[in-house]
């Protein structure tokens, strides 16, 4: 064999194991692979629970197990749930696994996790693409689970929902949210802030927008930049929250999203409740800061689309559910996100 064939051989067997898996989509490649929607939650479905991130108390699972048994569906928990190793909820393999076996088992029509905190970057590269893009069923978190539905949706297409974790408050505006998206799949449907908050909103850009839902727990998505599970957000609303980081460090994350990504190129940003995220008065070297708010305005203000501040969704009770892939409109001067299609089949 000459060294011009010995090359194109080599090359050919190099390119086997990509071609064969089907579980590597790069950014480039996501808008050419077909959207996978979940199918429809109804009463009397099992979902399994998991804790991809930090470890729960035997009291958070019965907590989340109510929680879900109150919409009247059927629980079962993955079987290394009540694992802890340090700070996490087992091993990386065990959560993993978790994972993994969920979406294998045929039984299971949706998967919510029980909480965030942190863990679930560690078992990416631990998940089997190929096998949750073949059982695709809801799975809905946020917080430190942004990265994991960040993964999921990169690798998969797999619609994912950025919404209440299982031990969540399910009151009723958060019910309702839920309900209409999950067990209803309503088309062409708006949440809007509920009336006791909506002074809190506050338009930084107006306009409307339209395009692909991505986003989360902006500490996370920043997280994402430079690795293979990031998502592009061109011509896409990015949806954004975060909790307990001061001024300066939202400051210091915008940043990074305006220099690593092209964000120039979202379509428009929403930005949830950043709550505990203005300044810590007892630092007195940081008086006379910038307040978050200004921290928007300087960060975001030059981008030319629609920006809205202070949407129902983040760390606080009264929350949306944000389907990861899903056609939406951002309307400033409604103060909405409307779902354009419906997220489940």
């Amino acid at each position: 064999m000459n060294r011009k064939e010995f090359l194109k051989s080599a090359t050919v067997l190099s390119a086997l194991p990509l071609a064969s898996c089907g579980s590597i989509i790069s950014q480039s490649d996501q808008q050419g692979i077909e959207k996978i929607k979940p199918k429809i939650l109804q009463k009397g479905d099992l979902v399994g629970l998991i804790s991809p991130g930090s470890y729960i108390s035997k009291s958070m699972l019965a907590e989340a197990k109510a929680n879900l048994e109150s919409l009247g569906l059927k629980v079962i928990s993955s079987k290394n749930i009540l694992k802890k190793a340090g700070y996490l909820a087992g091993t990386d393999k065990e959560r993993a696994d978790d994972v993994n076996e969920m979406f294998a088992n045929k039984k299971v029509k949706a998967i919510v996790t029980v909480r965030g905190g942190y863990g679930c970057a560690r078992i990416l590269s631990m998940l089997d693409y190929n096998l949750i893009r073949e059982n695709p069923k809801i799975i809905m978190g946020y917080s430190d689970i942004t990265s994991l539905l960040y993964a999921i949706y990169s690798k998969t297409r797999l619609v994912c929902f950025h919404g209440p974790v299982a031990t969540s408050t399910f009151n009723d505006y958060s019910n309702t949210h839920v309900k209409h998206i999950l067990f209803e799949g309503t088309r062409n449907y708006e949440m809007v802030n509920p009336n006791k908050k909506e002074n809190q909103i506050i338009v930084i850009k107006e306009g409307i927008a339209e395009g692909e839902l991505v986003g989360g727990n902006l500490s996370i998505v920043v997280s994402m930049v430079g690795t293979e599970y990031d998502i592009d957000v061109k011509d896409k609303i990015l949806f954004l929250e975060d909790v307990g980081e001061e001024p300066y460090r939202i400051d210091r994350m915008l940043t990074q999203l305006l220099q690593g990504t092209n964000l120039k190129q979202a379509t428009g940003i929403a930005l949830g409740v950043f709550k505990n995220c203005e300044i810590d008065k007892s630092k007195p070297e940081f008086n006379n800061s910038f307040t978050l708010l200004e921290v928007f305005k300087d960060r975001l203000g030059g981008l030319n689309i629609p920006i809205i501040y202070g949407l129902s969704f983040g760390h606080i009770a009264d929350k949306f559910t944000l389907p990861i892939g899903v056609r939406a409109r951002l309307d400033t001067n409604e103060k909405s996100i409307t779902l354009l299609e419906s997220s489940v089949i």
